[in-house]
């Protein structure tokens, strides 16, 4: 049974219409969900595999450190335009093809990179390194927007969360494996191929299953009644009906943009120290703000504006963050030091969502919001006051009595002094003057 877009069933009548349809699962739900977790954790290897090597790589290829940086900061950039297309595709081409689309721009730029070592004679390998970042950085959008539809077209009720656990989480563990990885594989210049070769394969084995397992977008027969609707509005549509998506949308431009240009200021300035705790602080007051309008009504200007400014501070201060932590725990290696933030912060994230969401009820008083099982909203008053009594009392606690010097840093500044003291005229024997011999 399938439904034309305009007589796709509402909440109203979600319930009503489970009777009518035979509900079932499929197997192959669980390949497509294999290759989307493969697809998403290559691009995030391709993403940082430059940045845990990056002096290495500067060196064979006599560029500076801050073109290498470019290599994974054109991920950022690219995301800004593509993430709107990306959601568009979602919903116009379908995920199927979506999918597809994203292997092959991520085989075809983890290919693109090693380019220079294939062909003799290029000038300008600098280009074939970007070329091939800027087409894996493409398909990033695809590969972060896709569990969640995944998820409603092809698992129930049950199982939907645990499937978008699953697609989302490969991307950030893909992270962690390029920090590891890449020292580990590049120990002179003349590993650098070996790396990029390396990197090639999960990228080549996910075209593959994508191209040749991947058959269909939805399955014959939905998997629930939230899989019948799920498509059923248009692109822009979709962002005007559902506010949350456009909310979450101008969560991850606005937070983008605020990562490319800290980032940068923090390079030229390195007051790590200085640009975390501002960040926290007006993330505080944002998440504050947030807790207050998000129980008024009619409110909705404000509320897409104070989730751009969340985006803006708290999403941008994440990767200085990161960066700190290396700094501060220094001789640690960078990625134990990540590693260990990243998944201490998973289990804070689960902790503090498992609580939130126990301390909501039902409202009482009638509202203008239904769930999609017909019942009445969920009442987040103080879980909201909650979240921004957290945020702000960690905000203080690290204003308080977060100090800590700069250890890679000074070890830099060290050895730098020690070779300039070793390069001085004064440890060099000279040959006495002409003008002094008798």
């Amino acid at each position: 049974m399938v439904l034309p877009a305009g007589d796709r069933p509402g909440a109203d009548v979600t319930q009503a219409l489970g009777a009518l349809w035979d509900y079932r699962v499929y197997a192959r739900r669980w390949v497509f969900l294999l290759v989307l977790s493969l697809l998403s954790f290559s691009n995030a290897t391709l993403w940082l595999s430059f940045a845990p090597v990056a002096d290495m790589i500067a060196h064979h290829f006599l560029l500076s450190t801050e073109q290498i940086n470019w290599l994974s900061r054109v991920y950022l950039v690219a995301s800004i335009p593509s993430g709107v297309v990306a959601i568009w595709v979602l919903d116009s081409v379908g995920l199927r093809w979506a999918t597809i689309v994203c292997a092959w721009l991520n085989f075809a730029g983890s290919v693109f990179r090693t380019l220079p070592f294939m062909v003799g004679g290029i000038q300008d390998p600098f280009a074939f390194l970007m070329g091939g970042q800027s087409l894996c950085a493409l398909a990033q959008s695809l590969v972060v927007f896709s569990p969640a539809k995944l998820a409603a077209l092809w698992f129930p009720e049950h199982q939907r969360a645990t499937a978008n656990m699953i697609g989302t989480m490969s991307n950030p563990l893909g992270i962690l494996v390029a920090n590891l990885l890449s020292p580990a594989l590049v120990k002179k210049e003349e590993d650098i191929p070996m790396m990029l070769g390396i990197y090639i394969i999960p990228a080549g084995i996910t075209c593959l299953l994508a191209t040749a397992c991947l058959l269909e977008s939805v399955p014959p027969t939905p998997p629930s009644a939230r899989a019948i609707h799920s498509t059923s509005e248009k692109f822009l549509d979709g962002l005007k009906l559902e506010f949350i998506g456009l909310c979450g949308a101008l969560f991850i431009v606005f937070g983008v943009l605020g990562a490319l240009v800290l980032s940068l200021y923090v390079d030229r300035t390195k007051l790590f120290t200085e640009a975390v705790k501002i960040g926290f602080c007006l993330t505080s007051v944002v998440c504050v703000a947030f807790a207050l309008v998000s129980q008024l009504q009619g409110q909705t200007l404000a509320l897409a504006a104070i989730c751009s400014l969340l985006g803006l501070f708290g999403f941008a201060v994440a990767p200085i963050a990161m960066e700190l932590a290396v700094e501060c725990s220094f001789p640690v290696g960078e990625g134990a030091a990540a590693g260990l933030i990243f998944v201490l912060g998973q289990a804070e994230g689960v902790l503090i969502m498992v609580l939130l969401t126990a301390l909501t009820v039902r409202r009482a008083e009638p509202s203008v919001s239904t769930c999609q099982d017909g019942q009445g909203p969920l009442d987040w008053q103080v879980s909201m006051l909650l979240m921004a009594g957290l945020c702000t009392l960690f905000s203080c606690f690290l204003v308080l009595f977060f100090h800590t010097p700069y250890r890679r840093l000074q070890a830099e500044a060290s050895a730098s002094c020690s070779i300039q003291e070793d390069m001085s005229p004064a440890t060099v024997d000279r040959e006495p003057h002409p003008a002094a011999t008798p």
